[in-house]
């Protein structure tokens, strides 16, 4: 049976845990579940589309990366993929108002921040993605997780990982910090 794994949150975050997770568990039998409160991915780097597609879109949270030397560095893997496969481009003109640091580089997404997301989780196996799945508590039972949602019903889970701000998290109802670390 495979292990199921609930990744909370389906912004950056949590779409690079999905994709790390599935890189590094690719020979083994894990399920990954994602779910996020709201009706699109991206969380604090959302995308605002209108419905006529020729109007321009918005990012609706960050809308560039800036990346010092050092942290380029200790992230080449990840700048180089999104990099090659046209999801980031370097920032190649003039932002009023911008405070460049000497030794950064600043990335756009052309096709929206979200796209950073939608990529990761893209490569992170296509993991079961719900929208509208707010979690309103966890409960150990035995080895697993039960997760509430905020619609009444629950699931279980061997692993759940919460990638959603902390005062979201501290919302939650449950054994959330009763008891030993598991």
């Amino acid at each position: 049976m495979a292990c199921r794994v609930l990744v909370v949150g389906a912004g950056l975050t949590g779409s690079l845990s999905a994709c790390l997770l599935r890189r590094e568990l690719k020979d083994k039998n894990v399920h990954i579940v994602v779910w996020d409160k709201a009706r699109g991915v991206g969380g604090r780097m959302s995308t605002f589309r209108p419905p006529d597609p020729s109007c321009h879109s918005a990012d609706l949270g960050a809308q560039y990366i800036s990346a010092t030397r050092e942290y380029a560095r200790s992230h080449h893997s990840f700048y180089t993929e999104l990099l090659e496969e046209g999801i980031l481009r370097p920032l190649d003109c003039a932002v009023e108002g911008l405070r460049h640091k000497d030794g950064s580089t600043d990335y756009v997404a052309p096709l929206g921040m979200s796209s950073v997301v939608k990529h990761f989780l893209r490569h992170s196996g296509e993991p079961d993605l719900f929208l509208e799945h707010q979690v309103s508590g966890l409960y150990r039972r035995g080895s697993s997780w039960e997760v509430h949602r905020k619609q009444g019903d629950s699931q279980n889970f061997d692993s759940v990982l919460l990638t959603i701000p902390v005062p979201q998290i501290l919302q939650l109802e449950g054994d959330l910090g009763d008891g030993e670390p598991t």
